[in-house]
């Protein structure tokens, strides 16, 4: 049983708490910023393009690299099919070369060498008449190398010296990538702060139309009071009770939807915000006391600060960076590498089986000369898209400005029809009070009555709209301007009225 009552003791504290919860402005937004999950995505994007651009300035750095290789082969490499003979030469005392001890063959009285016939001949053209003393023999084995197993290895690194531009314009399409990406985050800001404000908005009207639907529901209910009274007094007929009736089942049907509308447009808020659609909430500005305007600034100012433009700024300088990447073809690649190579068999000590290597330095030079025009085409074509991207941006400037000027001209329009029905309220309220001490006196009747409270809470009503178009004109002027920027996040995103 004590557990029972903790619980709804618990559960009735938790509502309480609920019910004085009110919410800011700011805090919407920063609920709805936390929560939503496009800016999380942005983000990430944000976060994808700022790796890109890290990855892209390593291309100025050397790339080092190591290779490794194992090779089993079924057979050996031999350079002899047999044994060979190789022909000696006599070398005399002073150093050269002794034909005559050398060969067999026979000399003339000349010193020319004479074929097995007799006959004289050319060494140097009839090389196979040549009747050789000695012969040293080069037997196959001795040539024969073992390649069974094969190891080779490689250290080495490449320096990039000249590439005409690409490195530095790869670095450059990176850099603007992560400018565009913040830039698509910060327009997905814009847009949500734009939806949460307007649901904010459009609660706090929805809540002021409530309470006005049931002032007036008050005042038609007071008024079937005293016609009830004067029907038993006899100054009344059953038809005029019978007026005051439809209206006050009007004033309890606009009742009714005023509520239906803000529990919806709460759920959409709460949607938003990250909140339990079944929240219950006060809203800060209900009252529509403050009036926020929003500070005119110059032009050039504003289209800088939207992130339409910045987006295609960079839209633009990409597509600047890939002109100069396409013109970079053009130009030749020189590389500086270097490697250390060690293999086993050792090929620089007679193919033994030990590992031996050596380093080696040099420089790459590529110099393009004709591919047919390809090079040329594709430089036209990234200058064309180069073109339409600068002339998007200027013609997307022009169009801003006309949003600009529209904005504040709805701004300064919103401002008149407020006061406007300022001066409406005024009127109905005298006209009401008239009125009312009228029927009250019996010189008018309850017709009369129900026409100045309608009439009342029609100007109440305009009133409520003028108040929430200034808000929204002004916010619409601010996102036009590029000023509606994302608040600053704190730990608590909610504050409770105590």
């Amino acid at each position: 049983m004590k557990k029972n009552v903790f619980v709804i003791m618990m559960l009735a504290a938790t509502m309480q708490v609920y019910s004085q919860k009110v919410l800011q402005l700011e805090d919407c937004r920063q609920m709805a910023l936390t929560h939503n999950k496009s800016i999380q995505m942005a983000q990430e994007s944000v976060k994808a393009a700022t790796e890109l651009k890290k990855a892209a300035f390593t291309q100025f750095l050397p790339n080092f690299s190591a290779n490794g290789a194992y090779t089993w082969n079924q057979k050996n490499i031999s350079l002899l099919s047999e044994d060979a003979y190789l022909p000696v030469y006599n070398m005399s005392a002073s150093g050269s070369i002794n034909y005559q001890g050398s060969w067999n063959n026979s000399f003339s009285s000349t010193g020319v060498p004479l074929d097995a016939s007799g006959n004289p001949f050319n060494p140097k053209t009839n090389p196979e008449k040549i009747q050789w003393k000695n012969y040293a023999l080069l037997p196959k084995s001795a040539l024969e190398y073992d390649i069974n197993n094969v190891f080779a290895g490689s250290v080495g690194f490449t320096q990039p010296i000249f590439m005409g531009g690409k490195i530095k314009e790869l670095y450059n399409i990176a850099k603007y990538g992560e400018s565009l990406a913040e830039a698509k985050r910060e327009s997905k800001v814009t847009d949500l702060l734009l939806e949460v404000d307007e649901a904010y908005w459009r609660v706090v009207s929805l809540e002021n139309k409530v309470k006005l639907a049931k002032e007036y529901r008050n005042l038609v209910a007071q008024v079937d009071s005293n016609v009830n009274v004067m029907i038993e007094e006899g100054v009344a007929t059953k038809s005029e009770a019978l007026k005051v009736k439809v209206k006050l089942n009007e004033a309890d049907i606009t009742v009714t939807k005023a509520e239906d509308g803000l529990n919806l447009s709460r759920m959409a808020l709460n949607q938003l915000c990250g909140i339990p659609l079944d929240d219950v909430y006060s809203l800060a500005d209900q009252n529509l006391a403050q009036d926020n305007s929003t500070p005119l600034i110059p032009i050039d100012q504003a289209l800088s600060n939207r992130p339409e433009i910045k987006q295609l700024t960079q839209v633009e300088n990409l597509a600047k960076a890939n002109e100069k990447m396409m013109l970079s073809r053009f130009m030749p690649n020189i590389v500086l590498a270097g490697n250390y190579l060690v293999t086993n068999p050792n090929s620089y000590n007679g193919y033994k089986n030990e590992f031996g290597g050596m380093f080696s330095v040099g420089v790459v030079a590529n110099i393009p000369l004709f591919h047919f025009g390809d090079r040329i085409h594709t430089l036209n074509a990234a200058k064309s898209q180069h073109r339409i991207a600068t002339l998007e941006l200027e013609e997307t400037k022009e169009k801003m400005q006309l949003q600009i000027k529209q904005s504040s001209y709805k701004v300064a329009e919103s401002l008149k029809k407020k006061v406007s029905t300022q001066h409406n309220i005024d009127q109905a309220e005298e006209n009401l009070r008239y009125a009312t001490e009228g029927f009250d006196a019996g010189v008018i009747t309850s017709t009369d009555l129900l026409g100045a409270q309608t009439a009342w809470l029609s100007a109440k009503s305009e009133a409520i709209d003028a108040n929430i178009d200034v808000k929204l004109c002004n916010l619409y002027l601010a996102k036009s301007l590029g000023t509606l920027n994302a608040p600053a996040l704190k730990s608590q995103t909610t504050t409770t009225k105590k």
